[in-house]
Order: structure tokens, then C-alpha cells, then sequence
């Protein structure tokens, strides 16, 4: 049988895969450009070509700005606590003591839970009337009275920050704790043997073995944190005064709250391209630390 007969039949196979691909991610994207180039409204009308017009209006504008600020600064602690809350919850797990396998059951229950569940449950510990957080906090004499969360802008994103890694921190943990499974018993006592404390014996042993799973887990959960939304439409809708409004919910807001589907489009289009940089930056990344190992 010759290799082009069998590459014949391989794109054969995958014709209906393509299809389907082609169906339903390709041509809403097709669709998605052409409306960013138009002032069309999402119900009524078709709109009219105005060229780079609502890149160049996104782009510049303080909500745009004030959006991705937000974004970042989201992923970017949010990420980092789940990464250090991980790490150590795997490394509290790999030791040996009674009741570990049930522990370990419990903590994937978060992540475990649908994201929108997970949020509503926050938001009843939030809530400035009856929230188990302002009840532990006054009986412990950290404040004096009941206050609202996440309707106040000073505290409603930590607040969110909080209910994400309280979500998402499991899943690092049981990607460390795959890692530590592989990292040899006899290195790790020799290390002991040898005198090296335990940061030592944490970053000349234990690191290198963790530091290709965790790149992993940088990479996915710095993607899913840039474009979150739905924690945060759950919990505050991008309030109080867009305190926590993210890129992902500004696109929602201008294309089904305020019906701007041109606009909304070319916003999309923008948070899509930021996120691809993210990933091919991340690909990169993990390449070169392929490599070098």
C-alpha cells in the first residue's frame, strides 16, 4: 500500500471532523470578523461597513483599559495564590499520615463543583445580612460590624479572588501530587543523609521534578483566568461601579446588554487575539523547558 493511498485515507477519515469544524467554529468566526467591521445591532439591523472603527474606539476607550487592568491583575494573583496553595497542599499530601486518602477525596470536591454552584455558595458567605463570613469575623472581634463584600469596589475583586482559588487551587494540587509521586525515595534520603534542610532539599530535589507539571498548570489556568466570566457574572455581574469587570464580561455587556454586535464583535476579537499571544508565549515556554530538560 503506498504512502499516498494511506494519507488519502487518512484526510478521508477525518473529512467529517473537518466538517464539522468547519461548521461550527470556522464560519461564526468567518461571521464574527465581518460584523467587527460594521455598526450592526445585535436585533434590527444588518448594519454598515466602518472599517477599523471599533477596533480603534475598544482600544482606546476607558472601559477597554480599565477592563484589562482588572483581567490582569486577576490572573495574575489569583493564578499565583492557586500555584503557592497548590504546591503546598500536594506536598502536605504526599506525606504520610492517617486519614490522607480522605482528605485527598475532599479536596477535589471544589474543583469538582460547576463553577456556577461554587459561585453561588460564595455568595452566600459573602452576603452583608446573613453571610457566614461577616458572622466568623464579628465573633472573632476582627470587625465590628456586618459589612457587604462585593458591593463595595475596595473588596469585591480580593472577594472574587478568593471564591476562584478556593475553586481552582485542587487542580494544581493534584497535578503537584502526580509530580511528587515520580520524584525517587533514594534521592530524597540521600539528600537527607547529606545534611540539606528542607527548602534545600524542596529546590535542588523536589523542584525539578514539579517544574514541567506546574509550567502545565501555569499555562491552563493562566488562560482560563484571563478570559473568566462566569464566576464573576454569577457573583457581581462586573460591580459595584465595574469594580470587577473583566474583558470577558465588558464583550458580553456590549453585545447583549447595550445590543452593540459590531462592537461586540471587534471586542471579542481582540480578547481572542490576547489570549492566543498568551498561548503561543506559553507554548513557547513549555518548549524551551522541554529542551532543556
Amino acid at each position: 500500500m503506498s504512502a499516498n493511498w494511506i494519507s488519502t485515507r487518512a484526510w478521508l477519515l477525518m473529512l467529517p471532523l473537518l466538517v464539522v469544524m468547519v461548521s461550527v467554529i470556522g464560519w461564526p468566526l468567518v461571521d464574527t470578523v465581518r460584523l467587527s467591521f460594521t455598526d450592526a445591532k445585535l436585533v434590527g439591523t444588518a448594519g454598515s461597513f466602518v472599517g477599523i472603527d471599533n477596533y480603534a474606539k475598544m482600544l482606546t476607550g476607558s472601559n477597554f483599559q480599565r477592563a484589562l487592568v482588572t483581567t490582569t491583575w486577576f490572573a495574575v494573583v489569583s493564578v499565583a495564590a492557586e500555584m503557592v496553595l497548590g504546591v503546598l497542599a500536594a506536598l502536605l499530601l504526599n506525606q504520610q499520615f492517617r486519614g490522607r486518602a480522605a482528605l485527598r477525596a475532599l479536596m477535589i470536591l471544589p474543583w469538582a463543583l460547576p463553577t456556577v454552584v461554587n459561585a453561588t455558595l460564595w455568595r452566600l458567605i459573602y452576603n452583608p445580612e446573613y453571610g457566614a463570613l461577616n458572622a466568623a469575623l464579628t465573633q472573632l472581634g476582627l470587625i465590628d460590624s456586618y459589612r457587604s463584600w462585593l458591593g463595595e469596589p475596595g473588596s469585591a475583586l480580593t472577594a472574587l479572588i478568593i471564591a476562584d482559588c478556593w475553586k481552582n487551587f485542587p487542580l494544581v494540587a493534584l497535578i503537584a501530587l502526580a509530580a511528587l509521586q515520580a520524584v525517587p525515595r533514594d534521592i530524597t534520603a540521600a539528600a537527607l543523609v547529606d545534611g540539606a534542610g528542607p527548602f534545600n532539599r524542596f529546590r535542588f530535589v523536589v523542584m525539578p521534578y514539579l517544574a514541567g507539571p506546574l509550567l502545565v498548570a501555569l499555562v491552563l489556568r493562566t488562560i482560563e483566568a484571563f478570559k473568566v466570566f462566569d464566576i464573576i457574572w454569577v457573583m457581581t455581574r462586573g460591580g459595584p461601579a465595574n469594580s470587577t469587570r473583566t474583558l470577558s464580561i465588558l464583550v458580553y455587556q456590549e453585545a447583549f446588554s447595550f445590543q452593540r454586535a459590531g462592537s461586540g464583535a471587534s471586542l471579542a476579537l481582540i480578547v481572542t487575539l490576547l489570549v492566543t499571544v498568551l498561548a503561543v508565549a506559553y507554548a513557547a515556554l513549555l518548549r524551551r523547558a522541554a529542551g532543556a530538560s
